[in-house]
């Protein structure tokens, strides 16, 4: 009987063993299995980025109630900022030149669409989801006073349909994929500023979609020149065949439709007559939002196709692109800055600001070196950062003054200084004093043109900021040496409050530490001036 037993015991032991053997090799298998599907999701990143706010935007419909809703869109609008910062780690990693190229439906392009991740859109998808993330955060208490609350669902679809649009924009390397996203960004963004509390929204959303057809006109005419010369709407491969094909006249009218339509919706003066009432009369939040994205996705545009597309032998040394952009970018720098200091309202004075902070970017551009292209880089991102907080900052004194006309903010900066403290921050951002971020944007800018050997233009920069000097000087005086009207006001919503400071405290961060803004942005720069797409 011992001898049975014991056998049997060994038996048993070896049962176990190889139980336990095929158990651990499960264990190993499984957790092979999730790594590779961990990096499979991780491959689609690009496709999730679009998506997501793609496929949020009619449940935010059916969902129908205001709070779902926007739990919905801060939740989709935070994973979108997480995926292009991944997206951007990922970029930097492969070091310069380097780019991800994602083929949807396993078609490679040139036959089928790409989204194509480098250095540059990188950088401007982060600014997109990361200012959308931030006002979203303060939009709830904010719509409150501006639209009802049963339209609040519609308006956080709305709100995401245009954030697809723009991050569509920035990611896809399909020409005509480019015209699409920027008409669903921009038939969302009509609706989104027509829901101003005013009738005066939907006459100026009604003036943005005529301005904006015009424009998409032109630029779809633009990318079908292009298709007609070349037979191809991948971007990469435009520019490997336009450099074969050169300046020829059909080419020449390709450029001046991008570069009208692209204009339109970037509204460099003389085309930006749209801007100034879309940003006066929209919801606060929503001109938050299209003033940090909206114009830094069209410039953005510009610069693809500028440098990608066409090239810089093409664009600056046959075609003369610089004669043309750089006296318009200097019109708007010290135009727009003149009306702005004659404003009576000062989100209006704000929006005409946006019309010569444009023309700085415009300028880096046209300079088409180094320095100035970085510097119109960084000033996409810094002026994102101070204009969207500054915006915010009018949201707190609409909702608190119900005004945001120059009188009505007499005294206000003894009543609400913490607010009002915000606006100053980023009023010296907006004028480029030492140690914030406009500083350094317009430092590079300088630096272009001197390298350009334009000395009367690097001067020409520092006498259009000493303009922003006036027109903030006016709302300072006001706010701070009037009297202020009788009667205490509560401070504003933390909720609008606090966003507002995280966007103007980043313009004092990234003003002392540019080791990202400025490294990512030459890092672009040199990439864009080396022709390759």
């Amino acid at each position: 009987m011992s001898l049975f037993a014991q056998l049997a015991s060994l038996t048993v032991q070896a049962g176990n063993g190889a139980h336990h053997s095929d158990a651990q090799h499960a264990a190993q298998h499984a957790a092979q299995h999730a790594a590779q599907q961990a990096v499979n999701w991780s491959e689609h990143l690009p496709a999730l980025q679009i998506a997501l706010p793609l496929l949020a935007a009619p449940l935010c419909v059916l969902l129908r109630r205001a709070r779902l809703a926007w739990g919905l869109a801060m939740l989709v609008s935070a994973g979108a900022l997480a995926i292009s910062l991944t997206l951007l780690g990922r970029v930097l990693a492969l070091g310069e030149g380097g780019a991800i190229s994602y083929h949807l439906g396993g078609w490679q392009p040139p036959w089928g669409i790409e989204y194509r991740i480098d250095a540059l859109n990188a950088f401007v998808l982060v600014i997109v989801t990361g200012i959308s993330t931030v006002v979203m955060a303060a939009t709830p208490r904010s719509l409150e006073s501006e639209l009802p609350r049963e339209r609040h669902y519609l308006y956080y679809a709305a709100y995401l349909l245009c954030m697809t649009g723009l991050a569509g924009i920035t990611i896809t390397g399909d020409a005509f994929n480019i015209f699409v996203f920027l008409e669903i960004s921009s038939l969302s963004a009509y609706a989104l500023i027509s829901m101003g509390r005013t009738r005066r929204a939907v006459t100026s959303a009604y003036q943005y979609l005529v301005m904006g057809t015009i424009g998409g006109t032109f630029l779809l005419l633009g990318i079908g020149l292009l298709y007609m010369v070349t037979g191809t709407l991948n971007i990469a491969d435009l520019s490997e065949r336009l450099a074969l094909v050169g300046a020829n006249r059909t080419v020449l009218v390709a450029l001046a439709c991008i570069v009208a339509g692209v204009s339109i919706k970037l509204a460099l003066f003389p085309l930006h007559v749209w801007l100034p009432n879309a940003y006066t009369y929209a919801p606060a939040v929503v001109t938050a939002f299209l003033a940090a994205t909206a114009t830094k996705v069209a410039y953005y545009v510009l610069v693809r196709f500028v440098f990608s597309v066409f090239g810089t032998p093409l664009a600056f040394d046959e075609l003369h692109l610089d004669a043309l952009l750089l006296p318009l970018a200097i019109l708007a720098m010290f135009g727009a800055s003149l009306v702005a200091i004659y404003q009576a309202d000062v989100k209006r004075m704000l929006a005409w600001s946006s019309v010569a902070q444009i023309g700085y970017m415009v300028l880096g551009l046209a300079l088409a070196n180094e320095s100035g292209l970085t510097g119109g880089l960084v000033h996409l991102f810094n002026h994102a950062l101070m204009k969207s907080g500054l915006f915010l900052v009018m949201a707190c004194f609409a909702l608190r003054l119900g005004s945001t006309r120059l009188e009505d903010l007499a005294g206000v900066g003894h009543r609400m200084p913490l607010t009002f403290g915000a606006f100053v921050l980023g009023g010296l951002s907006l004028i480029g004093v030492p140690m914030t971020a406009g500083f350094v944007s317009k430092w590079y800018l300088v630096r272009g043109a001197l390298e350009a050997g334009m000395w009367p233009l690097a001067a020409a920069i520092l006498l259009s900021s000493l303009l922003a000097v006036a027109y903030i000087w006016r709302v300072v005086e006001v706010a701070w040496f009037r009297e202020p009207a009788t009667g205490d006001l509560r401070r504003a919503p933390l909720s609008i409050l606090v966003p507002a400071w995280i966007l103007l405290l980043g313009t004092l961060y990234f003003g002392l530490h540019t080791s990202f803004t400025v490294g990512t942005a030459s890092a672009a720069a040199r990439l864009l001036l080396g022709g390759t797409p």
